[in-house]
This record gives C-alpha cells, structure tokens and sequence, in this order.
C-alpha cells in the first residue's frame, strides 16, 4: 500500500460514505411510520449503497488514517468520520436495530464488519478515534447480545459465498472477542465453529464459484479453523477437508476469476472473491508448519488472486466502486491474518 494508492482509496471511499443513493435497504417496516431515507434511518452509515457497505467502508478510512495520516486525504476523513460517527448518530442506528422487526437485519455479515470497525479504533492513539470509538458502543453491545443470543440457536451453518456465510462472520467475531477479552463469546464461537466444521471433509471447491460469489464459503471455513486449531491440527483438518489441493492449486480448479460486466452490481461481486481468496489463501499459508509442503503453492495461487482482484479497484463503477477498496485493503494488510491486535 503506497500513499498514492492510499490517497486514492480514501477518496473513493469517502465518495461513497456520503453518496446516499442509489441505496438498498433491505428493510422490514411494522408500520407506515417507519418509513424513511437511508439517512434518517442511518445518519452514520447511510451511504455506499447499503449499511454494511457503508461499515466497511468507514473501517477502510480508519485504517488508513491510522496507517498514512500524512496522505492529503486525512484531513477530510477526520471530518467525515467526526461527522458521521457521533454519539447521536450511533444511538439513533442502535434503536433501530434494537426493533423486534429488526432482529436479523444485516445479521451476521454487517455485525461482523462492524465489530471490525471496532476493533481498528481500539488500537488507534488519537483523540478523535477515541470519541469516534465511544460512540459506537451502544450498537457495538446490543450486537454482541444479538450474536450471543444467535449462534445458539442456529444449526447448521450458512454456507454460500454472499453475506450470510456463516465462516467469515464467525472469524470477524472471534478475533473481536479475543481482541475485547471477552472470554465466554470467545468459547461460544469456538465451539460453534467445531460444532459446524470439525468434521468436514472432502469439501466439493470445484463447485465455486457460483456466479454471484464475492466470498468462497470453503475458504472462508478454512481462514476461521486456523483460528481455532493448532498449526499441526490445522494441517491435518485440511488435508481431510481438500484432500486434492496440491492438484486443485495448479490445475485451474482455484484460480482467479475474471467479471464479465462490471456494471452488473451482481456480476462484479467476482471482483471481490479474487480477494477474499486472497486473503483466506493466505492467512492458510501463514498457519500451517513452515514444512508443510503445500505452504509455497498456497502463497503462491494467494498472490495471484490478489493481482487479479486489485486490478478492478477504483475501475469508475460505482457497482463495484463502493466496496471494493474494503477487500483489497483487507487482503494487502494482513488484518486478521497475525492476531486480533494487528
């Protein structure tokens, strides 16, 4: 990440957090009453065509300010974000989500992101990130009682390669309960994830993608059991879970993809898969014994797929435009790959 593609990032990104339509919202209303603007609804995350879009995206300028905070950006993110991230602004989010008819909204793919976000401004030394931090915890607990009260009751896994996959939100909270200390949310994920995934094998990953995949469900599954096991306990869950990957590596069986239209909201979702990937390739790579003989063939198919997904960033769509930058900035800095304090 040089400050020049920092730089850029951040401005398209910051486009997108204040751009609130076109929008998608997704929602459940009891009553004509409820009925409102993205921004009425959200006045910190209305932007970037959906909620969680809009979370990641405001992890995005986070991460950056905290990491290039002499690029020529850094001056409007601080105030985008002190514009948006307000204690007002988060209490009024946390009373929606707190609405009955509201329960599952942006379950568990937004909550993951926005713990994220948490996460990141947990680990910036600045005045304003700590305002910014405070004010997102009314919504940050009533997430957690929701994830809580969830994983319970869900069972069987979501597996899919769109928001509801189970695997990528399951690794998002676990790296946030063990970067919080949060002891018993860390054990329930634990266990849901070998609840869910201990037994797996044999693992069809010539079956994806599909066409509108923007996360490999398997991938994701492997990224969060690296969390949970020992290297040499990994190593042998994943020979049992892709027994063919030496073969699958190098055939074309998992290999980057390419989008055929990227002004297909659908379509370029591809663009994102490159990335998640990536970065799941990757965090594998990094897990397993430094002897394992596939350890060189994993980095070297990741890098591929990262080459292959950068290059749609900032392509001039706002399909892919408004997202994108999240991916590609996940996947290049190691976030959750190392541990949850990075």
């Amino acid at each position: 990440m040089t400050s020049e593609m920092a730089d850029q990032w951040a401005e398209l990104v910051l486009h997108g957090v204040d751009t609130e339509f076109p929008n998608k919202l997704s929602l459940v209303y009891s009553n004509p009453d409820q009925i409102g603007t993205p921004q009425e609804h959200f006045p910190a995350f209305y932007g970037c065509f959906d909620w969680h879009s809009s979370v990641h995206g405001h992890w995005v300028l986070v991460r950056l300010l905290k990491t290039h905070p002499e690029m020529p950006a850094a001056t409007k993110i601080r105030e985008t974000l002190s514009r948006h991230l307000t204690a007002e602004n988060l209490k009024h989010e946390a009373e929606f989500f707190a609405r009955d008819e509201n329960k599952s909204f942006e379950r568990m793919y937004g909550w993951a992101w926005f713990l994220r976000l948490a996460m990141e401004l947990d680990s910036f030394e600045d005045d304003d990130a700590v305002q910014w931090r405070g004010a997102l915890e009314p919504l940050e607990e009533l997430l957690v009682e929701r994830i809580t009260a969830y994983l319970p009751l869900l069972t069987f896994p979501i597996r899919t390669g769109q928001h509801p996959d189970t695997g990528f939100a399951l690794g998002q909270v676990l790296d946030y309960a063990r970067a919080r200390g949060l002891n018993e949310l860390e054990e329930l994920v634990i266990t849901r994830a070998r609840d869910f995934y201990l037994a797996d094998t044999d693992y069809p990953v010539q079956y994806e993608p599909s066409g509108h995949d923007f996360f490999s469900s398997a991938w994701n599954e492997a990224d969060l059991m690296r969390r949970v096991l020992s290297p040499e306990d990994f190593a042998s869950w994943l020979d049992a879970f892709v027994p063919n990957l030496q073969q699958q590596l190098t055939d074309g069986t998992i290999s980057p993809v390419s989008v055929s239209d990227l002004t297909d909201g659908k379509l370029v979702h591809l663009a994102g898969l490159n990335l998640n990937r990536a970065w799941c390739l990757q965090s594998v790579a990094n897990h397993l014994p430094e002897q394992h003989p596939l350890v060189v063939a994993i980095r070297t198919n990741a890098r591929e797929h990262l080459v292959a997904g950068l290059a749609y960033i900032n392509s001039g769509h706002y399909e892919g435009d408004h997202w994108l930058a999240t991916f590609g900035l996940y996947a290049i800095s190691g976030v959750g790959q190392l541990g949850p304090n990075q």
